[in-house]
């Protein structure tokens, strides 16, 4: 597996291209075949599409969509695994102002459903199976009905009232390029000015994609964005993020998510970036990718991460191309940083991803270490007390809320009147603070923090200090039910040989003793840990699994 030695990629990208001329899909798409061209711009393990080929493929899609009824706002779901036919399909239908529906592999019957309900979906888009999931064959399972018709064929479903139609991406495909006719006409050549047309007549205002929330803390909700929301969102953390022209970006994470879509496929069009991903990552899979591919930003998650920096040197794969602001566990050891160093960048699916971070290569400023660095440009983030909606100062703990151009149009089934503050702000329910110099310190969900003999716990405050004892790995931190009370209880990774004695003695040196944790759990992997469908620790279930190890 190793690969000719070459010169660790500059930390620094080359200052970004203009701004497409709007903020739309299809204004960027153009944009940025013109600049990049020959470029590869997505790259999976089966496929290799450059900009140009991404711009005219998406062009014959679009055409096979519009030929199907589908154009400015018709809600369209996409039902299937990452790839570059995922990308593919996804700006086809965005170009063409379709509201783009994407969801979550892991759904059951059941939550498939019901998300379909909630978002009004028109079409369906999806994989007959992966990973042992048959959708429509549970669906109509769940429906009581022998089967659901793909093609194209009308639904009529009393259940799912704006359902229409289905189509697998095969038969979109196919219909892209069909067997010549006696006319020799293919949909993208009879379509093509109605495709512009409609790509022309797409404002930034226009709703772009419903994403669903993980529902990690409760049930999940279909946010609305708009072009301009998601597009200002991506551009607006791209420095901080340090995705460029030059960079070759790694990203595991599932397009259904906004970390996927967002911070994956339109962070890599709106740079001019090339975009890796893969359908079922696995720690060999990964790393050959890596080497083959020369990565310079790896965007997975850390456990993955450190796996594959673990086969990497047991194999002597050659990792030189990863650039700072990647994952640590891939750096050389003169290039990681410390524990705390760098901004725990934030966000969430209502702000299209991270709306606060700091340069993913450089170290905060020592006071503001454990922070999630400064809000990015066109966000206004305010704290104020979660029950009376007052502002709060500097050192000062509350509700965090947001405003700008980036924020969620709204909720589905939602009034603007349930969604946002009466002067605009959406209350996130996340709570945290500022300090003197403006940066943010996230306290946990106010749904999260708990008191410990009346006094209050942060669970990512604790998680932090856990983190940067040596030989922790990861940390994961739930209140537990005791005798008297809650308890706090944390679950460590360590691969080092620590113990709850050890932890436990450590932990005091950095915490008041309330918050240190008096149930442990020490396990060797981070699979260990419960987690939901977009890789989010499931807080009841790492709660019940603490309180088994007891």
């Amino acid at each position: 597996m190793n690969a000719p030695t070459a010169p660790r990629a500059s930390t620094a990208p080359r200052a970004v291209r203009r701004t497409a001329r709007k903020l739309t899909v299809d204004a960027l798409i153009r944009d940025a075949a013109k600049q990049f061209s020959g470029k590869e711009a997505v790259i999976d393990p089966g496929e290799r599409l450059t900009y140009r080929r991404l711009d005219t493929s998406t062009l014959e899609l679009a055409a096979v969509l519009v030929d199907a009824g589908i154009g400015i706002g018709t809600r369209v779901s996409l039902l299937m695994p990452n790839s570059a036919r995922w990308v593919q399909l996804s700006l086809a239908l965005t170009r063409i102002g379709a509201v783009l529906v994407p969801l979550s592999t892991l759904l059951k019957a059941r939550e498939l459903h019901a998300q379909l309900a909630t978002a009004r979906v028109e079409v369906l888009i999806t994989v007959e199976e992966f990973r042992g999931h048959r959708y429509l064959d549970a669906l109509a399972e769940w429906l009581d009905r022998e089967s659901l018709p793909t093609g194209g064929e009308r639904l009529l479903e009393p259940e799912l009232p704006a359902l229409r139609s289905a189509w697998t991406p095969d038969e979109l495909f196919a219909a892209a390029h069909p067997v010549a006719t006696e006319a020799g006409e293919s949909p993208a050549t009879r379509l093509a000015p109605v495709v512009d047309a409609l790509g022309a007549a797409v404002t930034p205002a226009d709703h772009l994609v419903t994403i669903f929330t993980s529902g990690s803390s409760g049930t999940p909700k279909g946010v609305n964005h708009s072009h301009e929301s998601a597009l200002f969102a991506v551009q607006s953390g791209q420095e901080a993020r340090r995705v460029g022209p030059d960079s070759r970006l790694y990203l595991p994470m599932p397009f259904f998510w906004v970390g996927g879509f967002g911070a994956g496929i339109l962070s890599a069009l709106s740079a001019g970036a090339t975009l890796v991903t893969e359908e079922m990552p696995t720690a060999e899979s990964t790393l050959n990718l890596i080497v083959s591919e020369r990565i310079t930003l790896f965007r997975g998650w850390p456990d993955q991460a450190v796996s594959v920096a673990a086969l990497a040197a047991e194999t002597g794969a050659d990792l030189s191309s990863i650039a700072d602001g990647s994952l640590p566990a891939l750096l050389p050891p003169e290039l990681r940083p410390a524990p705390g160093t760098r901004a725990n960048i934030f966000g969430m699916t209502e702000s299209f991803g991270p709306y606060c971070g700091y340069r993913a290569d450089l170290n905060m400023p020592e006071s503001a270490r454990g922070s999630c660095g400064k809000p990015f440009p066109g966000i206004e983030v305010r704290i104020a007390d979660k029950v009376t909606g007052t502002p709060l100062g500097p050192g000062e703990p509350g509700e965090i809320q947001l405003r700008g151009r980036r924020i969620l149009q709204g909720i589905c089934g939602r009034t603007r009147e349930d969604v946002f503050t009466a002067d605009g702000f959406y209350p996130t329910g996340d709570l945290g603070q500022f300090d003197d110099d403006g940066f943010l310190f996230y306290l946990g969900r106010s749904d999260d923090m708990f008191k410990v003999s009346g006094a209050t716990v942060y669970p990512s405050e604790v998680q932090a200090a856990l983190r940067a004892i040596d030989g922790v790995d990861a940390a994961f931190v739930t209140s537990v039910p005791g005798p008297n009370g809650p308890r706090v209880g944390a679950a460590v990774v360590s691969t080092s040989g620590v113990t709850p004695e050890s932890l436990r003695s450590s932990a005091k040196n950095l915490l008041s003793s309330f918050k240190v944790p008096s149930v442990w759990l020490v396990v060797s992997s981070a699979d260990e840990i419960p987690r939901g469908g977009t890789g989010k620790v499931l807080a009841n279930d790492l709660r019940d699994l603490l309180i088994a190890a007891e």
